[in-house]
């Protein structure tokens, strides 16, 4: 079975839930992991975690919505390990409100990190990857949220569904450069999006009847990143407990 022995791995959102489960298990599959998060303390009780289990990572603070801060971001990472192999585009934030309710402010806020940034980090983060010529991978986290409506959420809906076709449109024009770009798509995975708790008695409509676990979105990552998935390209993964077949929200 294929490992990380060694590549770079860059993790946004990684301070917590989805994020911080695949920089967990990167790491012990032997990964050097830049656990990226706009809250420095959150994020580097996770790179602590993992330094206590012997793995090799840092955190960096940044705000990916802002293109001087994922520049600089990148600078840092090569600073330390002169790389990056692969892209992991998990930060987002949601509004949880209607189109009559929402503000233009809280619409701006949402779409910038949970859509102009992953857009901004792969851009800077490809650059790199085709400087070195070694090719790559991209995994954007989407949402099931991007596949249907909601009823109270507007604009995080429309964010994931501009995830999928960038995700598309990045694998198209990326793969000529060795570098695959795939996408998951999670349901209630975990705590809430932007949240740090996790409420087991969540309400879920699924064929499973329980939430997922970050763990389960983890190890999906792991196989799209691993030569394994070598023939994937474009391909978003549903990691929702069939909750698309129930047209849960």
């Amino acid at each position: 079975m294929t490992t990380l022995q060694d590549k770079v791995a860059v993790i946004t959102g990684g301070g917590r839930n989805i994020g911080a489960e695949i920089a967990r298990l990167f790491a012990t599959k032997g990964a050097k992991i830049a656990l990226v998060d706009m809250d420095m303390g959150r994020g580097e009780a996770i790179a602590s975690e993992i330094r206590a289990s012997h793995g090799d990572v840092i955190a960096v603070q940044a705000d990916i919505s802002k293109a001087d801060e994922v520049k600089g971001m990148v600078k840092t990472i090569l600073d330390k390990w002169g790389k990056i192999d692969i892209l992991i585009n998990n930060a987002a934030y949601s509004d949880n409100k209607t189109l009559l309710n929402i503000t233009e402010e809280e619409w701006d806020k949402t779409l910038a990190v949970s859509l102009t940034g992953p857009f901004l980090v792969s851009k800077y983060v490809a650059q790199q990857m085709i400087e070195q010529g070694q090719g790559g991978n991209i995994v954007n986290i989407g949402s099931t949220s991007g596949h249907r409506g909601r009823p109270f959420a507007i604009a995080y809906t429309a964010a994931k569904a501009g995830v999928l076709n960038l995700t598309r449109s990045m694998a198209i024009q990326l793969a000529p450069y060795n570098i695959r770009v795939n996408s998951i798509s999670p349901n209630r995975i975990g705590s809430p999006v932007g949240k740090d708790y996790f409420d087991p008695n969540r309400k879920v409509v699924n064929l499973k009847g329980r939430p997922g676990q970050p763990v389960e979105v983890a190890t999906v990552a792991y196989f799209l990143v691993s030569d394994e998935s070598g023939f994937i390209i474009g391909h978003d993964v549903m990691v929702d407990g069939g909750s698309s077949l129930l047209g849960g929200a």
